[in-house]
């Protein structure tokens, strides 16, 4: 019996250590959102509630601790983002979100509450956690509408260097205005755990920032344990619907920035759980007063109540020192097109939005992105370390302000390699691998920016498929604009102009012309173009209305290359006012001596590294006293001329290949020119080659063509484009060529376009396509260079 006794002693000791050590809980933070009555009467209120712990799996359990609080009528749990980056002990992180909807029959104050165990490991000893959300549906006398909660959010796990003081300006936007407040929650097992105020930071509670002075490194992190509050701005009066009302006014600013104490000669607010001590006063709190409809409100004295109380609770790494606190160095550094903090951002309903991250850090490797946002937001890194995060409201978020919060992670240490380093020679760039010197982790500052849902304005959509984007608008949202005014980026080539039929009008987009811009991340291939409007005036383009499509097509890069997109590329007509009809003709040939050119059928071409390849351009035209003029070329992974790291062949009619040799041509509408075979490096096995190209009357000393090669170096002028005299640059394609290796694996070309298995991804109005938002930043382009394989490099 002794021996049962210990035994079960020993279980449920170990049972209790388990307990105590299975420590998950990051944070947690909640806003929410009345949307209206139900046909029963009923309020209905939408609750996001954003949970991160050491698993994708656990959420909190709210429960009614005050008030008529009503009935979960719907609930949907989506991951938001993860991470095994987290300090030393709790590596895994993942924050999700779940939104609740609530049917309340009353607007009367209600409050909900969640508490736990465990916090992940702390090192101010915050153990359980504890969240409170209090929300008073009451009819607001300034907006005639209930009351809207702050739009709170903040990334669940902050990281900084000891020695690097940093300032962190929370997400705190106010639908309706009003003042948002933070501070530390004092109410114990109610707001927070141990309502501790972590050393080393401080809090301007009027403004919401927090500011990191000082501390010591630490694997365990500090527990903030917070609250967000929002105030008028002016006396406001909330009715309800039983007849009675309360009264609210401004907090009383104060020039100390410490938190201002309740009186304690008031009566219990509504906040305060009836649980919770209070002193028994017969002073009546002047703020909380419900009188009936035909009462003038108390004029307050004392600081009121809030509109409503939410969580932000969140965990808070300092690390050991950093060898630079200069962000750019060690620290990412954002930079542009990085949205700045605070930012506005118009998205539409079933449209995708799209915010473009960027930053750099010379002695370190940008390494990921953090991201909070809301449900289904997602993120991707491009090739060019750059990062887009997007987002599709739906219809039921028409009207809702949204919160996304972002930071940028960098890395140092053993096994992490810096970005190669150009070194140049005289005809080639060297690129070598530089190894970071320091290990450690670090987090750029952090910014968030506000999404603001509206109706969508241009009702289309697109049809994607192996080699092309069709667009469809509808002509009745965008009725006082002439459709004769429309055009794509780049309507040069006869198969860009747009066309309609009595409901809509329509582009049918090669992915490789019209100007359609690709950019890729590592798993699939984006092809962008928009519709805009324009007037021609002496050929010069003038937007003059507030239209512009952007629209998208995107497709898994895994798979083979489906045979509409690796055949011969077919000749380019181009018709342009005032200079007539060109027809360009790109071809490779077998030698130099341009007799017998590669058939057509044969493409992709395959040649092996240091093969010379032959090519030819050339022009017809419906004038005749014209001359053409190449003026670049450029090799990529794809065909498309706007692919944004190509390989340079020629530049402003100038050989930059070193390999590059022009031949003697026939007449002055052709361009015969070799090279010897490359590949770039760390990118598939198979390239294009585009030229732009340029015809000009012929014998005119005031063309383009007649300048020829324009260096660094050398003295030339503009010249003005002018009517009859040189037409724009038009772009010619030929390809694929792919590659031969002696050890050859046959999946290599498993990296190549899948165009067959065509995945779409955007913003969703037809099953097979969709239209991006107007609202999207442009980036730059990387300037990463490649350099030529040599001929006796191994296999």
């Amino acid at each position: 019996m002794a021996s049962t006794k210990v035994l079960l002693l020993q279980l449920l000791l170990v049972s209790v250590i388990s307990v105590v050590s299975a420590s998950h809980y990051w944070g947690a933070s909640t806003t929410f959102t009345y949307k209206g009555n139900n046909s029963d009467g009923t309020h209905k209120v939408r609750f996001r509630y954003r949970d991160t712990f050491d698993q994708c799996f656990w959420s909190l359990n709210w429960r009614c601790t005050s008030g008529n609080c009503g009935y979960v009528s719907g609930s949907k749990r989506t991951v938001i983002d993860s991470s095994n980056n987290g300090p030393q002990f709790d590596r895994l992180l993942c924050e999700t979100e779940t939104v609740v909807t609530r049917n309340v029959r009353s607007d009367k104050p209600f409050q909900l509450r969640a508490d736990s165990c465990c916090w992940i490991g702390t090192r101010n000893w915050v153990i359980h956690w504890d969240v409170l959300t209090g929300v008073d549906l009451g009819k607001r006398s300034d907006t005639g509408e209930p009351n809207k909660s702050p739009d709170v959010t903040i990334l669940p796990f902050l990281r900084i260097p000891q020695n690097c003081p940093r300032t962190y300006k929370l997400m705190t936007f106010d639908p309706d205005g009003d003042d948002v407040r933070c501070r530390y929650g004092n109410l114990r097992n109610i707001e927070c755990s141990r309502c501790d105020r972590p050393a080393g930071f401080h809090l301007d509670e009027d403004s919401c920032t927090l500011h990191y002075i000082s501390s010591t490194a630490n694997p365990r992190v500090f527990g903030f344990e917070m609250m967000v509050e929002d105030y008028s701005k002016g006396h406001i009066n909330l009715f309800y619907s039983d007849g009675s009302w309360s009264h609210r006014h401004p907090w009383p600013r104060r020039r100390s920035k410490r938190a201002v104490s309740y009186p304690t000669t008031a009566a219990r607010p509504w906040w305060i759980p009836t649980t919770t001590p209070w002193p028994n006063t017969t002073t009546p709190w002047p703020n909380t007063t419900t009188t009936t409809t035909t009462q003038r409100p108390i004029t307050p004295y004392a600081p009121t109540p809030p509109l409503s109380q939410l969580p932000l609770q969140f965990s808070f790494l300092v690390d050991p020192p950093a060898p630079s606190c200069v962000e750019g160095v060690y620290l990412p550094k954002l930079v542009h097109p990085t949205p700045i903090h605070g930012e506005k951002i118009h998205a539409e309903v079933d449209s995708s939005m799209e915010i473009r991250v960027k930053a750099q850090a010379s002695l370190a490797v940008i390494q990921g992105i953090i991201i909070s946002g809301p449900s289904n937001v997602t993120k991707h890194k491009t090739t060019h370390n750059e990062f887009v995060i997007r987002w599709t409201p739906t219809a039921d978020d028409l009207g809702e302000f949204f919160p996304i919060c972002f930071a940028v992670e960098s890395a140092t240490g053993p096994g992490v390699t810096r970005p190669p380093v150009a070194i140049h020679s005289h005809s080639h760039s060297h690129f070598h691998p530089t190894p970071t010197s320091r290990s450690g982790l670090y987090h750029s500052e952090m910014r968030c920016v506000v999404v603001e849902v509206k109706r969508k304005i241009v009702k289309s959509h697109v049809i994607c498929d192996e080699s092309s984007m069709t667009i469809l608008v509808e002509k009745a949202s965008f009725s006082r604009l002439s459709e004769d005014h429309l055009r794509l980026n780049d309507p040069s080539n006869t198969i860009c102009n747009l066309t309609s039929n009595s409901t809509h009008v329509i582009g049918v987009v090669p992915l490789n012309q019209c100007g359609t811009q690709i950019e890729e991340d590592d798993d699939n291939l984006i092809f962008k173009n928009e519709i805009t409007t324009y007037e021609d005036m002496r050929n010069v383009i003038t937007r003059k209305h507030l239209l512009e499509v952007q629209f998208y097509c995107q497709y898994p890069k895994h798979g083979n290359v489906s045979q509409s997109f690796s055949v011969h590329r077919k000749n380019v007509t181009v018709w342009e006012k005032g200079m007539g009809t060109f027809t360009y003709g790109f071809e490779f040939y077998e030698d130099n001596s341009y007799r017998a050119m590669m058939n057509p059928n044969s493409y992709p071409l395959e040649v092996e590294i240091g093969t010379e390849l032959y090519m030819k351009i050339e022009a017809t035209s419906s004038i005749n006293n014209t001359e053409m003029f190449v003026e670049s070329c450029r090799a990529a992974p794809y065909d498309n001329p706007n692919y944004r790291t190509p390989y340079i062949i020629i530049a402003n009619g100038c050989k930059v290949d070193p390999t590059v040799d022009i031949y003697p041509r026939a007449h002055n509408k052709q361009f015969l020119f070799s090279m010897e075979a490359f590949k770039f490096i760390g990118l598939h096995d198979q390239v294009y080659i585009s030229c732009s190209v340029i015809m000009c009357e012929a014998g005119n000393p005031n063309t383009r063509c007649s300048q020829g090669c324009i260096n660094s170096t050398s003295s030339h002028r503009l010249y003005k484009r002018e009517a009859m005299i040189q037409s724009g640059t038009h772009f010619v394609s030929q390809g694929p060529l792919r590659l031969k290796r002696s050890a050859e694996n046959s999946d290599t070309s498993a990296v190549a376009l899948n165009l067959n298995l065509v995945f779409i991804a955007g913003c969703v109005l037809a099953a097979v396509g969709m239209i991006c938002g107007v609202i999207m930043y442009k980036t730059k382009a990387s300037k990463v260079k490649y350099q030529p394989l040599p001929a006796s490099e191994p296999s």
